[in-house]
């Protein structure tokens, strides 16, 4: 789409408002809104004015002034305002070197895209998401220096089934995969979710409860990775929009009920060349050509501080636990869902050969989750990372030494933090990553994130240890 067209856009669709939308370090939506009277072709030349030391990880108070440069192909019409609203995605720039900005995480999955073709290795990546989630119909939680606590309910959960006036037909614990209604009380949700985000342009092929209470997904069909991350975050959006409208709450938080399955977002990629995949050979295990088993190689050896933008969040690592189902074995398997990377084996095509890491949750930023997984996969192809001998087992039933000799992923956001600051020169290649970047993300995440949880009583401490 080009400027006019956009300009176009706004009017054809008796748009009134305009959402000025873009994505902090963190992964969170910022926007403003301005009359669409402000709204022409001179924007996409001249941008919208921000104070860049107000979002988290970006400037300084003394280099505050920052542009957002609009782009026209992410326009479409917000489905839950009011007022005719349009909303458009924006670039960030330096006003005063018309430079783009390097903590920007869209230019950062821009930047992965061109370094993808600069390296020969292929010219597309795509990727698909599995990205899970919660709706509650109540959320409540307070922390304070006197007390803390936290509660959740659904009218599915088993635990109302001993309640006066319940509903009924309630999902078990572990029970919720695939049940239909009256179960399954989410699937008008669901569609009305579906439906929304068919409307602004994404592609969605199915959507299902999962295995928790109150835990659904919403399936999209795979594209390339920028656009993918875009996608992503208009995914959310209407996820946690349409369930508040609902007089609902939907949460990306991994890991929200103790003793249940936690959300994940398993990344589907792919690298093609020329209009051709390069991740099949028929003669290779499972389908792999050595592109796709060395990407795998660069995954896995990665993997530790991959998870510092996969699995973001303290949270992360209530799922990813030794012992359950959760994929933390630094290895690779065909069909096998207790590996850290899968190679799904649903379809014959050539097309269709990919490679499926399963340890990322929701709460990762998409742009620099997308962009990190591909830098680490170029890497083991560059260099011939060679992965662990493949394994079909159940890893969760191995004997014991067989086990111990299997790597796991890191047991917290701290450790995969210190991995990144350890291992982030692939990162830094083609300039698609850069060092003030990574380090305003680390410094960010220790202090208001690990420090933040670190420094607090936990409330099952007062079960353990009150009475001492």
């Amino acid at each position: 789409m080009t400027p006019k067209e956009a300009v176009s856009f706004v009017t054809e669709n008796d748009a009134e408002i305009l959402s000025v939308r873009f994505t902090d370090l963190m992964g969170t939506w910022q926007q403003f809104s301005v009359p669409v009277a402000h709204f022409g072709e001179d924007k996409f030349e001249d941008g919208y004015a921000f104070d860049g030391s107000s979002i988290r990880g970006f400037q300084s108070i003394n280099e505050s002034d920052m542009l957002l440069m609009p782009d026209a192909d992410t326009l479409f019409m917000d489905p839950f305002t009011e007022v005719p609203t349009a909303v458009i995605i924006c670039d960030i720039t330096d006003p005063l070197t018309g430079q783009r900005y390097g903590k920007d995480p869209r230019y950062t999955a821009e930047k992965a895209e061109q370094y993808l073709k600069s390296t020969g290795i292929g010219d597309t990546i795509y990727i698909g998401p599995e990205a899970e989630f919660f709706v509650f119909d109540e959320m409540m939680f307070e922390n304070g220096t006197q007390g803390a606590g936290y509660k959740l309910d659904s009218q599915e959960a088993w635990w109302n089934s001993g309640k006066e006036g319940n509903s009924g037909f309630t999902v078990k614990p572990k029970g919720g995969y695939y049940p239909a209604a009256p179960v399954d009380k989410l699937h008008d949700l669901r569609t009305q979710m579906a439906l929304h985000m068919q409307n602004i342009g994404i592609n969605v092929e199915m959507h299902h409860h999962e295995v928790a209470v109150a835990q659904c997904e919403i399936d999209m069909r795979f594209d390339t990775l920028k656009k993918m991350a875009d996608q992503l975050m208009k995914y959310k959006y209407v996820v946690k929009q349409t369930a508040f409208q609902n007089g609902m709450i939907a949460t990306f938080m991994p890991k929200p009920l103790f003793g249940d399955n936690g959300s994940g977002m398993h990344c589907h990629q792919s690298i093609w060349k020329n209009g051709e995949p390069t991740f099949y050979d028929e003669a290779g295990y499972a389908g792999l050509s050595e592109t796709a088993r060395w990407y795998i190689g660069g995954l896995l050896k990665h993997a530790p501080a991959l998870l510092a933008f996969c699995a973001p969040t303290t949270n992360s690592y209530r799922r990813l636990v030794p012992g359950y189902e959760a994929p933390i074995n630094l290895m690779y398997s065909a069909r096998n869902r207790s590996a850290c990377v899968r190679i799904p084996m649903v379809s014959k095509s050539p097309k269709a050969k990919r490679v499926e890491f399963r340890a990322p949750d929701p709460m990762a930023n998409p742009y620099l989750a997308f962009a990190a997984l591909m830098m680490a996969g170029i890497d083991g192809i560059q260099n011939r990372i060679e992965p662990p001998k493949p394994l079909d087992k159940d890893l969760y039933e191995l004997p014991p030494l067989e086990r111990a000799g299997i790597q796991q992923t890191p047991g917290s956001l701290r450790a995969t933090l210190h991995a990144l600051m350890e291992d982030q020169e692939f990162l830094l290649r083609g300039d698609v990553f850069t060092k003030e970047q990574i380090d305003s993300y680390i410094e960010y995440k220790l202090v208001n994130e690990c420090d933040a949880v670190d420094l607090r009583p936990h409330p099952y401490e007062f079960n353990l240890y009150a009475d001492a």
